[in-house]
C-alpha cells in the first residue's frame, strides 16, 4: 500500500505554479520554456524558479546547497 504524503506549503505553491507554467507552455504548444520568446523576461517561469527553491530549503533564509 502507498501511503499519500501531505503536502507542505511551499511544495503546494510549487505543484500550483507548476500547474501554471505547464498550462502556458500548452497554449503556446511548447515542450519547455526555453524556445518561447518571453523566456529571460516571464514573470511565471521567474515564479516558478522561487517555488523551486522554496520547496527545496523550506523557507529556510541563506544559501542553498545541492
Amino acid at each position: 500500500m502507498s501511503e499519500q504524503k501531505e503536502l507542505d506549503i511551499w511544495e503546494k505553491n510549487l505543484e500550483d505554479v507548476l500547474k501554471d507554467l505547464k498550462s502556458c507552455q500548452e497554449s503556446k504548444d511548447l515542450n519547455s520554456c526555453k524556445p518561447c520568446n518571453e523566456f529571460f523576461d516571464c514573470t511565471l517561469r521567474k515564479k516558478y524558479v522561487v517555488a523551486v527553491y522554496e520547496s527545496m530549503n523550506k523557507g529556510s533564509s541563506g544559501g542553498f546547497e545541492f
